[in-house]
């Protein structure tokens, strides 16, 4: 019985080098990054306790019934939310065109929300794309994207894809050709941003002008340092994901192929482990106290080393999308500030 035990062991470990072939990307660790210094503020307190009041909303609540009320959660926060802009609901496809008064419906975002690949909708982002379309100039199509568990992880990203072609011929008013084009998105939705500007290049369709990706999650292998060694320093991440600090990367990796039905190594879940040459002006956000801060410090190294033009913009102290906290946290505001001027940066250079 011992050398059946040994050899089905030995037998995981030659599958799991074999399938995974798990590339060490450390020597991106350590770059030097522009950090925004962050004095503290009431508001924090407040951010902190409706993060609280989130877990409060499941607690003792098991399965669908979790998920479901966690969902709910986010969209009440979404709905209350006070916003200027004109919500115009879209059915194909699906999602909602989120209009700032006097702005440019020829100049469009497309937004991609955060929350896990399993939370989160058009509703409980609508702050974010509210100030989107006001820096941006620009009339902001959040898509409503399939999530899992009902879906399959694949079937959010078609949408994605089918979102963006739409829009480069489509507007709020119907068909017309888009003047500028921006792919944004913010945690999970920040990892489709960035697989998505490289299925772009890859595909010969007409490539964004511009991205920005807002605490992305880039890379499913969870190798980068800041996964295990920020978990009690994110308020948001930590309580949710921290257990897995003491779950082996092997067995989180054959889990993630169970449950994503695609290896943590492939670029479509992991855009760090792709090619990321050739990519369009890219705007990163990360707080230096969130578990993906080193996640995108490699995506942002990387695609400097390979020739594409990404900037990483760093908060002290600031919780895991920070900028969904618009404008209550003065953070939050002065992270759209950053998102207008690098849209400018864009502009002028392409002139």
């Amino acid at each position: 019985m011992l050398w059946i035990l040994l050899a089905i062991v030995v037998m995981l470990v030659v599958a799991t080098f074999l399938l995974f072939r798990v590339q060490d990307l450390s020597h991106f660790d350590g770059n030097e990054w522009a950090i925004n210094e962050v004095s503290p503020h009431p508001a924090q307190d407040e951010v902190l306790s409706r993060i609280k009041e989130m877990g409060r909303s499941s607690k003792g609540l098991k399965g669908k019934a979790r998920l479901a009320a966690v969902r709910n959660h986010f969209d009440r926060l979404g709905a209350e939310a006070e916003i200027e802009s004109e919500i115009r609901p879209c059915a194909l496809p699906k999602g909602e065109w989120v209009i700032a008064p006097g702005v440019n419906t020829q100049r469009r975002v497309l937004y991609i929300h955060g929350g896990a690949w399993s939370v989160g909708s058009p509703t409980s982002h609508r702050a974010v794309t509210n100030r989107f379309s006001q820096v941006a100039n620009a009339a902001v199509f959040a898509v409503d994207y399939r999530l899992m568990p009902e879906h399959r992880f694949m079937d959010g990203i078609i949408d994605c894809r089918e979102a963006y072609t739409w829009l480069l011929h489509h507007g709020p008013e119907g068909e017309s050709e888009t003047e500028f084009m921006v792919v944004a998105g913010d945690s999970a939705g920040g990892s489709h941003t960035l697989s998505l500007i490289a299925w772009l290049r890859d595909s010969g369709l007409r490539q964004a002008d511009a991205a920005v990706a807002l605490s992305p999650s880039t890379d499913l292998t969870l190798t980068a340092p800041s996964n295990r060694d920020n978990i009690r320093s994110d308020a948001m991440l930590g309580p949710i994901f921290g257990g897995l600090s003491k779950v082996p990367l092997p067995v989180i990796w054959w889990g993630t192929l169970a449950a994503f039905r695609l290896s943590p190594t492939n670029p479509v879940a992991s855009p760090l482990r792709g090619n990321l040459a050739n990519l369009p002006p890219t705007l990163i956000h990360a707080s230096t106290t969130e578990m993906l801060l080193d996640n995108a410090a490699r995506y942002a190294a990387k695609a400097k080393a390979e020739g594409s033009p990404v900037e990483l913009h760093t908060w002290q102290r600031m919780v895991h999308v920070w900028q969904i906290f618009t404008p209550l946290l003065p953070q939050a505001e002065e992270a759209f500030d950053d998102i207008a001027r690098f849209l400018k940066r864009v502009e002028v250079g392409s002139e």
